[in-house]
């Protein structure tokens, strides 16, 4: 027999020795609990399986509800949707539609974690640039020009961190877009030069012969912890990227073959070649890499933030140009022109083309090199002729600084 409000209502919180079930109709039955809670239940055939997915509770969902939304339901299970899933995907994006900060937790979890490796900067910048204005706003409510105060007051002050912002916030809304949380994307015609009239930075610092006698002065005599200094001086003479030396641990090192080894994950190319790259260990910068080895002595990282064994932070190197530009004007009154831990690695690729050939010094710094088909079938990984540059280098820069040896 069909179910009826009257029945619902006379069994509703009445208590009772053991748990009933009672159907109704097109799949429809309830549950009734001991303590007389009543919830309403669909049960289906899905790809040849028995399925079962609660529709809500009485009274807040009435018998004629339930039975609607039984009808919608299986209209989504004849055109070959789980309703489990169906409902699943609808409660997510209710609670993502609840509030912006919902939709990029969401995304933050489900994308940016596994495919961003800056994805702690992203969720601080929201957090604190968005979150306090728009962060408890439904997403899909939020307008352009609500976006715009924010991007546009930050920009003059702050122009890297809106770009980030900007960018970031058009692929969450891309995100809600895709999976039908969100009906568009108010970011999508947005720009950060021709809107918000962000400028790149010019990327042609490189540091003079006597900036880098400064510069190796300030690390050898200014209060940067030793750690720090040779991380500096490493990422000068190997003109890699910074997190790639950051994020090294001891076993990528084989002193025995004089190969430092960075695994693909650490390395930019590497999510796309699946393969890492190779370096060289000369001997004159080997006493370097095991002294860093002692000074984490108990971590299975070269390089740790300071007191712990954990590897050392993202945001760790930033502080260490604006430190030696410091001690530099206070104490050797020289003011050197502001300089970033990239801009010696593009001080050391341009030293490289004077020691060696162009494919070489590219291989050193770990761009791509050639065609696909070449980087298909060149398994060559260049190491003798890379050491060789890399000892040029190393005898080069120990003229510039003034010592017979780094």
């Amino acid at each position: 027999m069909a179910l009826t409000e009257t029945w619902l209502k006379a069994n509703y919180k009445k208590l009772r020795d053991k748990a009933l079930e009672k159907t109704d109709r097109d799949g429809l039955s309830i549950r009734l609990s001991p303590k007389g809670k009543i919830t309403y239940t669909l049960r289906y055939q899905h790809a040849g399986k028995a399925g079962r997915v609660d529709l809500g509770s009485y009274p807040l969902m009435s018998l004629k509800e339930a039975r609607i939304e039984t009808q919608r339901l299986k209209k989504q299970l004849e055109q070959g949707h789980n309703p489990k899933t169906v409902r699943l995907l609808e409660k997510q994006a209710i609670a993502a539609a609840e509030s912006l900060s919902g939709l990029f937790y969401l995304w933050y979890e489900a994308y940016c974690v596994h495919n961003k490796k800056g994805h702690h900067e992203v969720k601080r910048s929201f957090e604190i640039h968005v979150f306090p204005k728009l962060g408890k706003l439904p997403a899909e409510k939020i307008s352009l020009h609500a976006w715009l105060e924010i991007l546009e007051e930050l920009a003059p002050s702050k122009p890297a961190i809106t770009e980030r912002l900007l960018v970031n916030a058009k692929q969450l809304y891309r995100f809600g877009v895709k999976r039908r949380l969100l009906a568009s994307n108010p970011l999508s015609d947005i720009y950060a030069k021709s809107d918000l009239n962000i400028q790149k930075r010019s990327t042609d610092r490189c540091l003079s012969d006597e900036e880098l006698q400064m510069l190796w002065l300030a690390v050898n005599k200014s209060r940067i912890t030793i750690k720090n200094k040779i991380f500096v001086k490493l990422c000068l003479i190997y003109g890699c990227r910074n997190g790639e030396l950051r994020q090294a641990k001891k076993a990528d090192f084989d002193f025995e073959k004089g190969v430092w080894t960075i695994p693909p994950e650490n390395h930019k190319l590497g999510k796309k070649s699946c393969k890492p790259l190779l370096r060289p260990i000369v001997p004159m910068i080997e006493n370097m890499l095991r002294q860093a080895f002692l000074l984490s002595a108990d971590s299975e990282y070269v390089f740790t933030n300071d007191g712990t064994r954990e590897v050392m932070g993202a945001s760790a190197p930033l502080a260490i140009p604006y430190n030696i530009m410091q001690y530099l004007r206070r104490r050797e009154a020289y003011s050197m022109v502001h300089f970033s831990m990239h801009d010696l690695r593009r001080s050391a690729r341009t030293r490289f083309s004077k020691l060696t050939n162009f494919h070489i010094a590219e291989i050193m710094i770990g761009h791509a090199m050639g065609s696909p088909v070449a980087r298909v079938y060149d398994r060559y990984d260049y190491l003798p002729e890379q050491s060789k540059a890399y000892q040029a280098w190393c005898d080069e820069l120990s003229a510039i600084v003034g010592q017979s040896s780094i």
